[in-house]
């Protein structure tokens, strides 16, 4: 399905569209105008991602409100009027026929029916910040969050069933009032962050409990929280400081998101097409715990590697030689590899840096050779062992996509050269063949590559020139590959990190085709073949809140931090946890070994004076001279605590004991 537009630049509007449908995998396409009304303008196309053959068109509305339903993947239609103007659509994880539709004056609808029929949510809603149940953890599948303004402009976190959302059926999870566009809810975690003069204050909900503020570092006055991932067991955080402006700090959560303790800090970021900064950080697919980032050291920007989760950084080792074969000088620390690491905003072309999970150890990426990361200069690299050894593959920027779960390669230079070449690599990018897919020189605006899908196509879109029409080219690549792959076509390969096996706390041996071998992976291909547990060391654990590392590598408590408020802060009679300073890396797999050292003991917590006990002399002093009598008042303000039986011990053998005082 392909939905085309015509601009007019003269009125600065869209004037006509028309919707594409082909069933031979882009071969041929079927205009589907009449199908839709010959009249109709089209503004979104919306593909159900629990069920693809249900399609939702949205009509433009400078000419009318309708919504456009197909079930039998765009072959007819059923048009519906509306009574709003859908600005955006947010479809049930695993419900096909429910949606969200958030409206363009700030109402929220929800149909159960596939857009058939819509009732109204809320009124007042914040764009954006509004989202369905998450399955295993809310109650019922129907649930929505959502953020709304009440009439007096403050703002709440609110919860309701979509087809029952009056104000007798709505929760407030949250006490109280939140700032607004704050509240995200993702995987395990609910955030929110509340209005307090001067710095601000987040919580943080897990599984649903209640919510407990987040505890950065004390020195930490934050002025933008920024959640980069919730999905291993743990949170990652962007904290921009009050005295950052184009860098942020990376935090690593305990697996209930409230301590969050420094994995680096001034990670660089970028400004994306639609203004927003985007991280310089890339979490790398398929290996957990390996992330890459650059990070700005006084006036330079480096990339740096780690392989559990931020406690160790390092370097990016440099390619022996370059493409011609000649020696590259490039000692560490002075000299290293540098990457560019945006993600693509636009889901057609690539991204500066890719990877996948069905090819593990597989990084490509743009990027330089030298003292610092920079923007002239570059070339495209690889590397086949996770980042261990990189070698260089063009001099100019390309676009690289993964075929055949990654079996082969395919590159294509950026749009801004006119090209008529692909190249493909059956080696991990060691050896490239050119095949040329248009007589004529074509802008490649983009490449449709169906993810996990059975066929072998690719779709090239792009223009001849800027005055030329959307040109569609399809690329059938079955061709090139001569068979099945076999059992003989597979090697195995062990993750490692410049040589030492254990990495996350495991021995991780996967399953590789061999490079060169032009033969397709089958559908069964499975890439991890075994994982088994390390011995606990020193380097499956990072500092815990409120230590820091010191130069012999040890944590210890910060200068803000003591250890001691934390079992002064727990009830006679019941356990706390006393901190050794360390916790284990989340999802790391060691066992034995360290663990006892490093994991946190239970202890009972210390007798505490009740609250509301209050000791005075009679002379108001808490002085006295040697061999004089003294007199104690003892108040006690029973307030906070209904416990009224106290003995006060004064040391020296005398005791008292009071009931109901």
């Amino acid at each position: 399905m392909i939905l085309t537009k015509l601009y007019d630049f003269h009125i600065g509007s869209v004037t006509e569209s028309t919707l594409w449908r082909s069933t031979d995998y882009g071969s041929t396409y079927e205009r589907m105008n009449d199908k839709v009304g010959s009249k109709t303008v089209l503004s979104y196309l919306y593909v159900c991602p629990s069920n693809k053959r249900k399609i939702m068109v949205l009509t433009d509305p400078e000419f009318e409100s309708s919504i456009l339903i197909s079930t039998d993947e765009g072959a007819s239609f059923q048009k519906f009027r509306l009574s709003f103007f859908v600005l955006s659509l947010l479809f049930h994880p695993t419900e096909e026929d429910w949606a969200l539709a958030y409206s363009h004056d700030q109402k929220l609808y929800s149909s159960l029916d596939f857009g058939r029929k819509w009732q109204l949510i809320h009124e007042h809603v914040t764009p954006n910040r509004f989202y369905w149940s998450v399955g295993g953890l809310d109650k019922e599948p129907d649930l929505v969050h959502l953020e709304a303004h009440t009439p007096d402009g403050n703002v709440q976190y609110i919860t309701c069933r979509a087809q029952m959302c009056t104000e007798g059926n709505r929760n407030y999870p949250f006490p109280g009032f939140i700032d607004i566009s704050s509240l995200i809810v993702q995987d395990d975690y609910i955030f929110i962050q509340v209005p307090t003069s001067g710095r601000a204050t987040y919580y943080v909900s897990y599984r649903r409990d209640s919510f407990i503020e987040i505890k950065l570092p004390k020195y930490s006055l934050p002025k933008d929280l920024h959640i980069v991932s919730t999905d291993e067991k743990q949170v990652f955080a962007a904290v921009q400081e009050w005295n950052q402006n184009d860098t942020y700090n990376l935090y690593l959560s305990d697996t209930r998101g409230i301590f969050f303790t420094l994995a680096m800090e001034n990670v660089k970021t970028t400004r994306g097409i639609g203004g927003n900064q985007m991280l310089d950080l890339y979490e790398v697919a398929g290996i957990k715990g390996m992330l890459i980032a650059n990070k700005r050291q006084d006036s330079q920007v480096k990339t740096y590697i780690t392989y559990n989760k931020g406690r160790d950084w390092r370097l990016l080792q440099a390619p022996p030689t370059d493409l011609d074969g000649n020696e590259i000088h490039c000692i560490l620390p002075f000299c290293s590899l540098h990457l560019q690491l945006q993600t693509s905003e636009n889901p057609y072309v690539s991204g500066t840096i890719s990877t996948k999970s069905s090819s593990p150890g597989i990084i490509v990426a743009t990027g330089n050779i030298g003292a610092e990361l920079s923007y002239n200069n570059v070339g495209m690299f690889v590397s086949s062992d996770a980042g261990n050894t990189w070698r260089q593959i063009f001099e100019e920027e390309h676009n690289i996509w993964f075929l055949d779960r990654g079996g082969a390669l395919v590159a294509v230079k950026q749009p801004s050269v006119p090209t008529r070449h692909l190249w493909v690599s059956f080696d991990e990018g060691r050896q490239w063949s050119q095949y040329t897919f248009s007589s004529v020189p074509l802008f490649v605006d983009g490449v449709l590559v169906e993810a996990g899908a059975e066929n072998q196509i690719m779709t090239f879109f792009g223009h001849f020139s800027h005055r030329s029409e959307w040109q569609l080219i399809k690329i059938d690549y079955k061709a090139i590959f001569s068979r099945k792959c076999t059992e003989e076509d597979y090697q195995t390969w062990h993750l490692h990190n410049q040589g030492e096996p254990c990495v996350m706390g495991q021995k991780q041996i996967y399953m590789k085709r061999r490079p060169g071998n032009h033969c397709m992976l089958g559908v069964d291909y499975s890439t991890v073949l075994s994982a088994e547990s390390c011995i606990c060391r020193a380097h499956d654990f990072e500092c815990d809140y409120g230590y820091e590392r010191r130069s012999d590598g040890n944590c210890r408590p910060s200068f803000w931090f003591n250890p001691y408020t934390v079992s002064r802060s727990c009830s006679q009679g019941q356990n706390f946890f006393n901190s050794t300073g360390y916790r284990k890396v989340v999802l790391n797999n060691c066992t034995k070994g360290v663990k006892e050292i490093y994991t946190a003991r239970k202890q009972q917590c210390p007798n505490r004076p009740p609250k509301g006990l209050v000791l005075t002399t009679k002379d108001g002093k808490l002085t006295a001279n040697r061999g004089s009598n003294v007199t104690f008042l003892v108040h006690f303000d029973e307030g906070d605590s209904m416990r009224t039986n106290i003995q006060l011990d004064f040391g020296d053998g005398t005791a008292v004991s009071y009931s109901n005082l």
